[in-house]
């Protein structure tokens, strides 16, 4: 106890990491206020009779679990920062297909701020034309909560200044965001998202204990082996976050003059699971489509079938199609975020090479049967982890609960945690302080190692 209170002492010493963990914690605050914060011609009261548990569902309850609330509140940041993260996903794809994208990517700086012009101002875009999904959405499922309108529609003043509101909202969770790396501690995009979802996990926890001390709950010790079993499945998550395999490279010596420098062996860590929690997320989105599809279809048998196995979640099609699709897309992420090419070209510019592989083309393959073998392992764990919460609830853990035993919101919150922390380990380990941990190095997503060059 008294090393951990030691640790918190030397964290708050350092002026620097104290001004980066209070700016921080500030503008995460603004953040939460303005999540609570409703829309104007909106009645709140209204809106709690209406959806009293927020419960959205579908892709609006995914919008919803980034948004951390927002979005079954009808608040100015209902749409949280998804369409930021959607507008970046559109210009990495296209930097792979487009040679002026392809272009800006490899100029440095200057090309990096072309780049975030560019998501910022697709960001107003999809911004917009999600505000108005938003709206067809509330009219449908909310009209009543609406004071500005006529009749059956939308008053048109309330639709446009809905839009302007919530694009607004929108940039300003992006600035905060911004802030939040610049000025703050960690990634500040992650930390919201993050931020947003373990503002749930109270009121679920609640939940989950009240019924299980009710009646036919089963008492205290089901709640008890739930608590053991989400310890333990934190800790899985946490070794396929950390998970890396280490690829042997050779420098080779370089004679300067009559001295001889290099010819040390380092080493390029390569990730388990280098495509994050990207995979998950575009699996359950693609997982909404066909059920949406099917409801313009109502007296289809077909469509019918089609909505009852996608709209169930803890069906055994929903299930595997989605361990299917995330297994997809996890190779897919992983071409996306490791560049084996690259990475060959960079070993050679730097005069290192892998021991028995020959530099070029032969690295190249050599890293790409590598990464095709752990990404297997690291995909197969993540779809396992994205079905865990299905499994949950069918053993009779509540549905808000069972969402933290996997899936999206487990990964992001062991990720952002530990990028966080090994940042503020980072800042200690230079000022000569103890690190957080006695044995061994915190390890985020990102290794500590980097590859030569």
């Amino acid at each position: 106890m008294k090393g951990f209170t030691d640790t918190i002492r030397n964290i708050f010493r350092i002026e620097e990491l104290r001004s980066r963990i209070l700016t921080t914690l500030g503008l995460l605050l603004i953040y939460r206020l303005g999540s609570y914060v409703v829309l104007p011609g909106i009645d709140p009261v209204k809106l709690e009779e209406l959806n009293p548990q927020g419960s959205a569902a579908g892709l609006t309850g995914l919008i919803d679990l980034f948004a951390g609330g927002a979005f079954s509140r009808a608040s100015v940041f209902a749409l949280g920062i998804m369409p930021y993260i959607s507008a970046s996903i559109v210009v990495q794809l296209l930097g792979m297909v487009v040679p002026s994208f392809q272009k800006l990517m490899k100029e440095g700086e200057s090309g990096r701020n072309q780049i975030n012009q560019i998501t910022r101002y697709l960001t107003i875009v999809i911004t917009a034309a999600q505000a108005m999904g938003f709206l067809i959405n509330l009219k449908a499922q909310s009209m009543e909560a609406i004071i500005l309108r006529s009749g059956d529609s939308l008053d048109f003043s309330f639709m446009i200044s809905t839009v302007a509101v919530l694009t607004a909202g929108t940039m300003l969770v992006m600035w905060l965001g911004e802030k939040i790396t610049d000025k703050g501690l960690g990634n500040g995009i992650s930390l919201i998202i993050m931020v947003g979802i373990i503002a749930r996990l109270p009121d679920s926890l609640i939940a989950e204990f009240q019924f299980r001390v009710g009646s036919g709950g089963g008492g205290l010790v089901p709640f008890l082996i739930e608590l053991v079993m989400l310890a333990v499945i934190v800790g899985f998550s946490i070794l396929l976050v950390q998970g890396t395999r280490k690829i042997p490279i050779q420098v080779a010596k370089r004679v300067v003059g009559n001295r001889m420098y290099g010819g040390t062996r380092q080493y390029v860590p390569l990730k388990v699971n280098a495509a994050g929690v990207m995979p998950i997320i575009f699996a359950q989105a693609i997982m909404f489509l066909p059920a949406t599809i099917a409801q313009f279809f109502p007296d289809s048998d077909a469509s019918q079938s089609v909505v009852s196995a996608f709209v169930d979640f803890t069906s055994i099609t929903y299930n595997v199609v989605l361990a299917l699709l995330i297994i997809v897309f996890t190779y897919f992420y992983t071409s996306l975020a490791v560049n084996s090419n690259q990475m060959s070209e960079d070993l050679k510019r730097n005069g290192a090479f892998i021991p028995g592989v020959k530099p070029g083309r032969a690295t190249m393959e050599y890293l790409d049967d590598i990464l095709a073998r752990i990404t297997l392992p690291g995909s197969i764990f993540l779809a396992i982890v994205a079905i865990l919460p299905a499994l949950a609830t069918m053993a009779g853990v509540n549905g808000q609960f069972a969402q933290f035993f996997g899936g999206t919101s487990l990964l992001i919150m062991v990720g952002v945690v530990l990028d966080t922390l090994q940042q503020i380990e980072s800042h200690l380990l230079m000022r000569k302080y103890d690190g957080l941990m006695k044995t061994g190095r915190i390890k985020g997503r990102t290794p500590a190692g980097a590859p030569v060059g």
